[in-house]
């Protein structure tokens, strides 16, 4: 892959164009992946927001893993168990530098950014009374809503939500008012995957600081995105995905603040999380290991830790530039076609837009997108409280990476014309 410098976007003649230096052909050469015929159509792949596609250095890390360096971590005093164990405590201080977390025993592999919600709902959670308070946004995926509904259930804890407005923005106001005494966590989402809000997560963190409430950011649809500070967010946990960030499927990390990690009991019992067990009682490990039992996806840590290498090369600052201008380009073209109405119109937005088309079902549109090359998703997106909100039962979403071209969107736009014809 050809390095790019970072440069922040640029505007020329009325139009945001990526920066300099960053040549996205190059950058597809990375992702095998991309270079097929769906239907006779190439490729268009526009649903990263589900899944990212993963580059060849990020395939060949599992697979130079699996070939050379498999064995189990931390117990074994022979060679291949102090590679393994070189590549997954390695992988663990590459995200915590990509994150800019103070110490390795702030990073917790998890399964995802689901585990990872779950792992503090069913740990912070256990110190919870009847009539706490756990403070979400009405644009929240269901992995950071179930939980804490689930805890309410054990623990007769409330969820509370603050709304929205009809640009699918965060009511600041509203979500102040909600901040109360009884409010023992703010658990909201950094980027919306339904609608590509983007939350203003310094003011959220700071206001519920001021206060005393500590803040679970859910950063799946961030994380990839745009650069992410842990420490200049000042969040007390940070929740994310592997895959939504050109790693492998299966793995995830939970940042939290080292002080707040301490006074967590642990969260599933096993190997690896004990220091000495014996049937009259057992010491618990040092953070991380704490807080995960068994045996770890090690293959997937090696894939994540090349993942954080490949996004640090490339560069956020250009990552987030070049989707920028792809989120422009995308919702002006789609704007322009008879009957789509987009949902989610925020001002501060990620590459994400979705839409709905008059007279045509979004699994309708998603499939005759699908018989022109097209991918996108269709239907309520993992929130379905979004579609109850904005009166609707889904929506279709193109959703954009730093692999994605105009002409893909180009190509996009054409199938729709194609599918507005069709079902005219």
């Amino acid at each position: 892959m050809n390095s790019s410098v970072n440069h922040p976007a640029t505007v020329e003649t009325g139009r945001l164009l990526s920066p300099p230096g960053f040549d996205v052909e190059a950058i597809r050469r990375d992702f095998p992946i991309l270079h097929q015929q769906i239907n006779g159509y190439p490729l268009a792949y526009l649903d990263s927001a589900a899944s990212t596609q993963r580059p060849i250095q990020v395939i060949d890390a599992i697979s130079r893993y699996y070939t050379h360096d498999h064995a189990n971590v931390h117990r074994g005093v022979h060679t291949l168990s102090h590679r393994a164990t070189d590549i997954y405590e390695g992988a663990r201080e590459s995200v915590r530098s990509f994150i800019n977390a103070r110490s390795t025993r702030e990073i917790v592999f998890t399964r995802g950014t689901t585990e990872a919600i779950n792992l503090v709902a069913a740990t912070l959670g256990q110190r919870l009374t009847a009539g706490d308070e756990i403070l979400i946004s009405a644009m929240e995926h269901h992995s950071n809503i179930v939980p804490w509904q689930m805890l309410c259930e054990r623990k007769g804890t409330i969820l509370r939500v603050a709304p929205i407005n009809d640009q699918g923005e965060l009511l600041f106001d509203e979500f102040e008012k909600l901040l109360g005494k009884r409010t023992r966590l703010v658990a909201i989402t950094h980027v919306s995957n339904a609608l590509g809000s983007v939350n203003p997560v310094r003011e959220i963190i700071a206001s519920a600081h001021a206060h005393g409430i500590p803040v679970l950011i859910d950063g799946a649809q961030a994380i990839a995105h745009q650069s992410v500070d842990v420490q200049a967010l000042d969040c007390d946990f940070y929740a994310f995905s592997s895959h939504k960030m050109c790693g492998p499927t299966g793995i995830g990390a939970l940042y939290g603040r080292e002080a707040l990690l301490e006074t967590l009991p642990p969260y599933q019992g096993g190997g690896d999380m004990i220091l000495t067990v014996s049937f009259s009682g057992t010491t618990y490990n040092e953070l991380p290991y704490r807080l995960e039992a068994g045996t770890p996806h090690i293959a997937g840590a090696a894939g994540l830790g090349a993942a954080v290498d490949y996004l640090r090369q490339v560069g956020m600052d250009n990552i987030a530039s070049h989707e920028a201008e792809l989120l422009t380009y995308a919702s002006n073209a789609l704007s322009a076609l008879p009957g789509l109405q987009l949902v989610g119109t925020a001002a501060h937005k990620a590459g994400v837009v979705s839409f709905n088309v008059d007279g045509i079902h979004p699994h309708d549109v998603g499939t005759v997108l699908d018989q022109h090359g097209v991918a996108i998703r269709a239907g309520h997106h993992c929130a379905m409280p979004v579609m109850e909100r904005f009166g609707i039962p889904g929506t279709a979403r193109a959703s954009f990476a730093f692999y994605n071209t105009r002409a893909e969107i180009d190509q996009m736009i054409d199938a729709l014309r194609l599918a507005i014809r069709m079902f005219a």
